[in-house]
């Protein structure tokens, strides 16, 4: 996703700006845009009856001094809601502790992520896209807020300060809080300009800020999708046909429907729901019906067969989404090196299985659910109900990790269907974790080619062939442009080395059964695998140290090459290990981040991995709060290393094979490795990191394992028979 997106403006046109403030009696209004977005500040008075109230405004302070965020951005554990209310706090100069939290209401229009253009929580941007306008906001509403105490005390404005939620004044020592200037400001007429903090005067940003969202959680308050509770509501759980496009055939519900607590059978033309009053009743029930499934026309696939369809497509001409130079003719004698490499689908397997509670009365339609597209979660229940927009209402909640799943609206879909059929009743559907991953959607199989020449140790060409599904295609049709998708290309047109020749290729592939879509790490998490175990692979082939190669070809990367000298100074690069250990490194300049990420591997005799320690350093620009950004970095590598030594979704006879944690596994806690986490102050304006750390995972990892044994693992997950010590008979 994030490829799609020039990085945000520093700072929109302050007339432009101040032309869309708006003031009302007895509410401050603040109208910041970017580019398809709104950015709303309101400081409403203390009446039941302030203007401020059903303006869909972002921020609002009361007459107490309240100050409620409306947030645009969902919470699904990367600590958004702390970060985004860091960047309010410090202009409006407020301790962060007094912001209270509440989840947007669907709004394209209001609510848009700058960078994207409508409502939605992905690819690594939620401090990208609101650093400038949600900071504009603060300091425009602090300004007036002075101006206010200074006009109502018949003093200048420079001898106003505010601090805290409190306005002083200087000479006289007098001071009032923002609640009671509120009505006076709402009277002021807006700045021509209004000045940002400099970095220096920063208050919250950059400085450890405990979350704002933890204690509900620890007390149990936190509402996640899966714990709403409307009165009256049922409990309904489901199977769906196991092939990707098959149907009901029939069903016999006569043992189900005599299973206490079970009300309902419902029968769609492709699953068998069964409701009951809890969840236990609803999962016997279903475990009772007899169904006979139509597999339909995918009943014979196979991950073999889609294998296949990838590499007869990478066969065949691509897109080109980059070209310098002449790499044919670099290429023109035999290349140094031609490989390819091969990655499987995988679920999401988020720890909060898919839900949403539904509830469809005649001519309104409610909904419950934790999503990160919000306004697409209204429209599709829309959609399905027949409803107008304005008679859905959607209520978001907290999501128990996202990793790109709910990014789609399918589920929103299935519940709203199921749901139909039990009028005026709100309806919790709740995915069983055997079918929230048997029929789910899942990250893209991608088969990738890399050719490429050495000429006395440099990289002389360098040629990129990648064939596999395009999310963009259908997720955002309008980006995807001349055969290209700019989330599948992003890690590999942006390729860091130095090179004269440099070519990237597309072969977009849509497999026959399987539903694809965005995974944590999105076109980088495919791409920079691909790439760092390359240039090792050539750094071996030029018999150079992998480190040393790197730098070599990063003179024009500066910060690339900061986070490597540090990353490899703190792991240790270059001292001796024993046999069978190893360590390996990877670099990237994604997300707007860059990373270098050294891992320390131990291999036993039989193949089976452990990784012992990762050591990154992390340069992310300013980092609102570093405490955030190194445990975004801790869990993303836990995230990637899980798909690196085990993720896997394999078909047969058109069904995924997995459907558990016992063999869809996850890394352990006792398999975690040690992590050290090195953050860098480069001064530049604030990068995406929820993303990288499960990017930079996988490579390094590979690259790691070849340290320890001499085997390159170009298909992942690790195969253990692969590594395993053969014994001499």
């Amino acid at each position: 996703m994030n490829a799609l997106f020039s990085p945000p403006p520093d700072v929109e046109s302050r007339r432009n700006f101040i032309k869309r403030v708006a003031w009302s009696a007895g509410a401050l209004v603040l109208e910041v845009a970017a580019p398809t977005a709104a950015l709303v500040a309101s400081a409403e008075a203390a009446s039941p009856k302030s203007p401020s109230v059903g303006l869909n405004p972002f921020i609002r302070i009361d007459t107490q001094g309240r100050v409620t965020l409306v947030m645009p951005q969902v919470e699904m554990g990367q600590g958004i809601y702390t970060a985004i209310a860091a960047l309010l706090a410090d202009e409006l100069d407020v301790p962060v502790e007094r912001v209270t939290l509440e989840a947007a209401p669907p709004d394209d229009k209001l609510y848009a992520n700058p960078l994207i253009g409508f409502q939605v929580t992905g690819g690594s941007t939620s401090i990208r896209a609101f650093w400038t306008p949600m900071r504009q906001a603060g300091a425009t509403a602090r300004t007036m807020l002075v101006s206010a105490a200074a006009q109502g005390w018949h003093v200048p404005e420079s001898e106003c300060a505010a601090a805290a939620g409190v306005v002083t004044h200087g000479p006289s020592k007098r001071r009032v809080a923002y609640g009671a200037l509120v009505e006076r400001a709402a009277r002021l007429t807006p700045p021509a300009h209004v000045a940002l903090r400099e970095r220096a005067t920063f208050k919250v940003i950059g400085k450890p800020t405990k979350r704002l969202d933890t204690p509900d959680k620890v007390n149990g308050r936190a509402r996640f999708g899966i714990d709403a509770m409307p009165p009256g509501f049922k409990v309904a759980t489901f199977v769906s046909c196991p092939v990707f496009g098959g149907k009901v055939r029939s069903v016999d519900d006569t043992r189900a429907r005599s299973i206490k607590g079970v009300r309902k059978i419902i029968v769609l033309d492709d699953l068998v729901a069964v409701v009951g009053d809890h969840l236990w009743a609803a999962k016997r029930g279903l475990e009772a019906v007899a169904i006979t499934w139509d597999p339909g026309p995918h009943a014979g696939e196979s991950t073999a067969g889609i294998l296949q369809q990838h590499q007869d497509a990478l066969a065949l001409p691509g897109a080109t989404a980059k070209n310098v130079g002449d790499v044919d003719a670099a290429l023109a004698t035999a290349p140094s090196f031609d490989v390819q490499y091969r990655l499987p689908f995988l679920a999401h397997a988020a720890m909060e299985p898919m839900n949403c509670t539904v509830r469809v009365d005649a001519g309104a339609c409610e909904v419950w659910v934790g999503n990160q597209v919000i306004a697409r979660t209204q429209a599709i229940a829309a959609k399905v109900t027949g409803l107008p927009l304005a008679k859905v209402t959607v209520h978001n909640h907290l999501l128990g990790g996202g990793f790109g799943r709910r990014l789609e609206v399918d589920g929103i879909e299935t519940a709203t269907r199921i749901a139909q059929k039990l009028p005026g009743v709100p309806l919790k559907v709740i995915w069983s974790r055997e079918e929230d991953i048997r029929k789910a959607m899942y990250r893209p199989m991608w088969v990738d080619r890399v050719r490429a020449r050495l000429v006395d140790g440099r990289i002389q060409a360098w040629d990129h062939k990648l064939a596999g599904s395009s999310v963009i295609a259908r997720w955002l049709p309008g980006a995807f442009k001349d055969g290209t998708d700019p989330d599948v290309i992003e890690g590999a047109v942006d390729f860091p080395y130095d090179t004269p020749n440099l070519r990237v290729q597309y072969r977009q592939v849509e497999p026959r059964s399987v539903p694809t879509c965005f995974w944590r790490g999105v076109g980088p998490g495919h791409n920079i695998f691909v790439v760092e175990s390359a240039i090792d692979e050539l750094a071996a082939l030029a018999k150079q140290d992998p480190v040393a190669f790197r730098r070599a070809h990063l003179e024009n990367k500066p910060r690339l090459r900061a986070a490597l000298d540090l990353a490899t100074s703190k792991a240790g690069w270059g001292q001796p290990l024993p046999p069978r250990h190893g360590r390996g490194v990877s670099i990237q300049d994604v997300f707007g981040t860059s990373i270098a990420c050294v891992a320390e591997v131990v291999v036993d005799d039989a193949g089976h991995v452990r990784v012992t320690r990762y050591v990154c350093a992390v340069d992310c620009g300013i980092a609102v709060n570093p405490d955030t950004v190194v445990a975004q970095m801790e869990g993303g590598l836990i995230f990637g290393l899980t798909a690196t030594l085990y993720g896997e979704i394999t078909i047969e006879d058109g069904r995924v094979q997995q459907g558990n944690f016992n063999d869809y596994r996850v890394v352990r806690i006792n398999e975690a490795p040690a992590i050290e986490v090195y953050l860098i102050d480069s001064g530049e304006a604030p990068g995406g990191i929820g993303e990288p750390g499960t990017v930079t995972a996988t490579a390094c990892v590979a690259n790691a394992i070849y340290a320890a044994t001499g085997v390159r693992m170009r298909h992942l997950p690790v195969d253990p028979k692969a590594l395993a010590v053969t014994k001499a008979a």
